[in-house]
């Protein structure tokens, strides 16, 4: 095959057929074209888009460029969860166990956080002793024994997705639909799972920042689930303000412990609730309000709690042990009002910058760094009160008025947003 007609012929908005994607990308991973060649492949797909034949043909390769996994010896419902991720998103570790403790079987690959957005394998291991990298069998007996078990992702899997996103991001390629779907999905069908929820975040502090644009990669990733005769469920959640009270690696993990005590945020618990029964539903085909009884039952009677300490110490975790030793700056408000707004990007940006976050794969992060918001969406604030805490253990310049210039304080109390927007099937 000729690799400059494969490009022209994108270039040229003409579709490609399953062996030229399967020939440009299987020469990639091979190393026989090199970076500059795929690059001017995947500026032609970014500019002119893919159908979705051509990005199930996408995602088809890049599943076969590695190993799948075979989860039907667990003998159950088997629901993977995935966020593309957002400001103080620890969902993860309260579904996980919810979920398990309903009998549904859980397994999580997850990635390191990357730019503003933690990931979940950086909370986790801010937990002393905890187990990220399991052999496959060791996965599937922490799955028999607990029912969920998140591990970081193997090398093995969606290799030529590796390859390739590490490129996209190298060259300003990462927000094409047909580019995300494919990543997306090659990873979550690879993994094994039958039915596969996605919690996709929109607004200021996610990567999709509208509705629309949401919308289409949602669609996008039902239809390349068909193909595969596997359930995806996408739910758009706001994230214009962060999640939750806390934002940081070990702090999102002590809000987890807390959240298993009964202490919550109410729009992290609304969403914890709705993708909890989503998944539970789901998997034993039962209705949303009967799943969520199920839900807010295994909370309140202390199962879903049993099953989280369970989940952590079979993977060697101590969760009295936590990596979260931090000096404290506390931000009071300049002024009376109501809490209409707090800005997700700004406050993700003093986080990386507090040392939460990286930028290579390889940097080193402060698990202990990060910040406690005290005053929430709707809030009425006097000048004086204390906004929230700053923890840290490199400083940085003007930390305390960045932190409070991500608070919109008004006279007058905006209506707070619904944190779930909208569900497609």
């Amino acid at each position: 095959m000729n690799i400059d007609e494969i490009i022209l012929k994108k270039e040229n908005k003409e579709p490609l057929e399953y062996k030229e994607i399967e020939y440009m990308v299987n020469s990639y991973v091979k190393n026989k074209i090199n970076d500059k060649t795929m690059s001017k492949f995947i500026w032609a797909i970014y500019n002119n888009g893919l159908s979705i034949k051509e990005t199930y043909y996408l995602t088809d390769v890049m599943i076969k460029s590695g190993e799948v996994i075979d989860l039907s010896s667990l003998n159950k419902k088997v629901v993977d969860k995935h966020s593309t991720g957002g400001v103080g998103d620890k969902i993860t570790l309260i579904v996980s166990p919810i979920v398990a403790a309903s009998g549904v079987c859980v397994p999580k690959m997850s990635g390191r956080g990357l730019g503003l957005t933690g990931g979940t394998v950086d909370k986790l291991e801010s937990i002393s002793g905890y187990k990220l990298n399991l052999t496959k069998k060791e996965f599937i007996n922490a799955l028999k024994k607990v029912g969920c078990a998140v591990i970081s992702q193997s090398e093995q899997i969606a290799v030529a997705d590796k390859k390739i996103y590490a490129l996209r991001n190298e060259i300003g390629a990462v927000d094409s639909i047909p580019l995300i779907a494919s990543s997306i999905m090659s990873k979550k069908i690879a993994s094994g799972s039958d039915i596969i929820i996605i919690d996709l975040k929109v607004g200021e502090g996610a990567f999709m920042k509208n509705i629309k644009d949401a919308t289409k990669l949602a669609k996008t990733m039902v239809e390349i689930g068909k193909y595969y005769n596997k359930k995806v469920i996408c739910t758009l959640s706001d994230m214009n303000i962060p999640l939750g009270s806390n934002i940081g690696n070990a702090l999102e993990v002590k809000e987890a412990i807390d959240f298993f005590n009964g202490k919550y945020d109410k729009r992290l618990y609304e969403l914890s609730v709705y993708i909890s029964s989503l998944m539970i539903s789901s998997a034993k085909n039962i209705s949303m309000s009967r799943a969520k009884r199920l839900v807010i039952n295994l909370l309140e009677s202390g199962h879903a709690r049993n099953k989280f300490y369970e989940w952590i110490k079979n993977q060697g975790g101590d969760i009295t042990k936590l990596k979260d030793k931090a000096r404290k700056y506390i931000v009071v408000s300049t002024k009376s009002g109501y809490v209409n707004e707090i800005d997700s990007h700004k406050i993700s940006q003093l986080v990386f910058d507090l040392g939460a976050g990286r930028v290579k794969k390889t940097d080193k992060i402060d698990y202990a760094a990060g910040v406690m918001l005290n005053k929430k969406i709707g809030q009425r604030v006097l000048k004086g009160e204390i906004l929230g805490v700053i923890f840290y253990n490199k400083k940085v310049e003007n930390m305390d008025k960045i932190f409070e210039s991500s608070f919109i304080i008004d006279k007058k109390k905006k209506r707070v947003k619904k944190i779930i927007i909208k569900t497609i099937k």
